[in-house]
Formats: structure tokens, C-alpha cells, sequence
């Protein structure tokens, strides 16, 4: 299983997103798209995905620009793959009927495991890990 850059850039833009969410103001792509090391124009369609999804919201005018949707809390991991790409984890054999079933129940059960991990990961534990590792001391 391969995961794209797409997935990579969106997870990256909704982490920078989320650092700001406490402040309350919208993020200019520009900005975003510096902070985050992702190309603006390929940054504006990925926010545009993710705002059809509910993940994010635009706000219009001069002082405008993207926001989360909702608290970093409530965004999983999982929620952004699929934002990108549909299923998290997807295979033909899963519906073939030529699949030996032992191989087809290994491969759903694969499917339930890594859409459970990616549920389990949300964006405020992220922002949480990257403050701890913040504080760490070194000797």
C-alpha cells in the first residue's frame, strides 16, 4: 500500500491549519502553502477537496482564507485519506469470487485494521506529540 503526495500535502495543510485553529483566523494559501512546503496552485485544489468534505471552510475578502471546519479533535487521520482518495484501503480481491476466501478474509481484516489506525489518529493528538517533542531535553 502506497500512499500519494496528495494524501502527504493534505495532511500537512490540515496540521498547519489546526495550529492555527485556537487562534480563530483564516490561513492565506500562500502562507499555508510556505509554512507547510507545499506548492500553492496544487495546495489551492487539495483545500478545495477537503472543503467539499466538511474538513475545512474558505472565508471570503481580504483578510479571508481557509480555516478547519471543525476542532482538530474531530478530524482523524482517516478522514483526510479519504477525503483524497475515497476507501483508506482497497482491493479487488475483497469482491472477487475467484479470491480464495482464507485470502479474502485476510485482506478484509487488513482493511478493518488500518481504517481503525488511521480513525484512532486525530489532529489535536498531532499538535499534542509535536508540543511534547517541543519540551524534550537533551544531555
Amino acid at each position: 500500500m502506497q500512499l500519494t503526495v496528495k494524501s502527504d500535502y493534505a495532511a500537512r495543510a490540515v496540521l498547519g491549519l489546526a495550529r492555527h485553529f485556537t487562534t480563530g483566523q483564516p490561513r492565506r494559501v500562500e502562507d499555508l502553502a510556505t509554512e507547510s512546503n507545499i506548492p500553492a496552485k496544487y495546495l489551492v485544489q487539495i483545500l478545495i477537496e477537503l472543503k467539499a468534505q466538511g474538513i475545512v471552510k474558505s472565508i471570503r475578502g481580504k483578510e479571508g482564507g481557509y480555516q478547519l471546519a471543525k476542532p482538530p479533535a474531530e478530524i482523524a487521520l482517516g478522514d483526510i485519506l479519504r477525503a483524497m482518495h475515497g476507501e483508506i484501503f482497497d482491493t479487488p480481491a475483497l469482491t472477487d469470487a475467484n479470491c480464495p476466501t482464507e485470502l479474502r478474509e485476510a485482506w478484509s481484516r487488513l482493511k478493518i485494521s488500518v481504517t481503525a489506525a488511521a480513525a484512532a489518529i486525530n489532529f489535536q493528538q498531532l499538535l499534542e506529540d509535536g508540543a511534547d517533542k517541543g519540551k524534550m531535553y537533551y544531555i
